[in-house]
């Protein structure tokens, strides 16, 4: 599936190092000056899951294939660029297209790495680019409105639920509130999303900590934390440049070096899972002698969504679902002991799959 999470935030905030570690290459600029990041960056990355090498040991898989995202490294935003300051232009229409927001957060302290603002002060950079989104879509919502209301006035049905949304939108931004603070009924849910706000996206809050603080975090993503709960936001403290150092790493090394620093595992690790919650995603498996394999579904999806996932021939054929919990498959020691002990379900279109099925899909041609 398609889904980007944006890496925003204000210059030399470690944006291009953390997506330099979370594609493992050096595609991404990590220059000390703004701007270095010009053009977006998009690299595709595994989502990490204990669950895939278990599965493919009991199916005697000959290969392993996990879920993947997408994450597009976005030039650096400054004050202004809803007016297009900087590169704010270009940094708007960028952000515009992707599915969630990683807002990186500096929260660590350097005297060779320059800050754009001359302080640091976590709270306040992400303030700062929250100002300037809800700017930009506050400017959008009013110039679009104008004909709406017109249309609304004429009895346009369609017209007046739209101006119905694009006023709670403009009536939260003008209050300095981001457009996902709105409260919907869950048939508005998507007309909303149609809106194209900025502010609306989900937001997941990385504390880009100094390497001490990477097991603990620090004051200052203490600050983050909390505003990351107050909004419902997700938040994880990480260190861009341990990451960077461990993507560099053979794997054979990377135990060592992250229990060394007093980690059991990647930051990166953290972040990805969350990125994927995010986007409430889940995880469903199929798993063969050819492979195990990782698929992502939206949380709610349906068994013939399941089955689209892998081939949209599955979907519109879609007869039944052969369907084992994880835990099931992994205490009966596969597809043939869950079969026996009765614990495979036939499941039918109306089934909502949960995280961690392993699915074998029947449809007819």
């Amino acid at each position: 599936m398609g889904f980007k999470c944006g890496i925003v935030g204000l210059p030399n905030v470690g944006k291009s190092t953390l997506f330099n570690a979370l594609t493992q290459t050096a595609a991404a600029q990590a220059a000390n000056y703004p701007f270095c990041t010009i053009e977006p960056n998009v690299g595709e990355v595994a989502v990490p899951d204990e669950r895939l090498d278990r599965l493919a040991t009991i199916a005697k898989s000959a290969e392993i294939i996990p879920a993947r995202m997408n994450f597009v490294d976005i030039a650096g935003l400054v004050r202004g660029a809803s007016k297009g300051e900087g590169l704010g232009n270009q940094f708007l229409a960028n952000i515009r297209e992707v599915d969630a927001i990683v807002h990186v957060l500096r929260c660590f302290e350097d005297h060779d790495v320059h800050h754009v603002e001359g302080r640091i002060h976590p709270f306040d950079d992400a303030e700062t680019v929250d100002t300037e989104l809800m700017l930009a879509d506050l400017d959008s919502i009013e110039r679009r409105i104008v004909p709406i209301e017109k249309k609304a006035r004429a009895g346009e049905k369609e017209a007046k639920e739209q101006l119905a949304l694009m006023s709670n939108a403009l009536d939260l931004l003008r209050a300095g509130r981001p457009a996902r603070a709105a409260e919907l009924k869950p048939k508005e849910a998507e007309p909303y999303r149609q809106l194209g706000l900025i502010t609306q996206k989900p937001v997941l809050y990385v504390c880009n900590v100094d390497e001490a603080s990477a097991a603990t975090g620090n004051p200052y993503s203490a600050t983050i934390e909390e505003k990351a709960k107050r909004e419902g936001a997700g938040c994880v403290a990480i260190s861009a440049r341990i990451e960077e150092e461990v993507a560099q790493l053979d794997a054979s090394e990377r135990g060592d070096f992250l229990a060394h620093l007093g980690l059991e595992e990647p930051g990166l690790n953290r972040l990805i899972r969350a990125g994927y919650a995010l986007l409430g995603l889940i995880t469903f498996f199929t798993a063969g002698p050819k492979e195990t394999r990782a698929w992502t579904v939206t949380k709610g999806a349906r068994a013939p969504q399941a089955a689209g996932a892998i081939h949209t021939d599955f979907e519109k054929g879609f007869i039944r679902a052969e369907t084992i919990a994880y835990l099931d498959y992994v205490a009966l020691n596969g597809e043939a002991g869950a079969r026996d002990a009765g614990r495979m379900r036939l499941e039918g279109k109306d089934y909502v799959v949960a995280d961690g099925d392993v699915m074998h899909f029947r449809f007819s041609a």
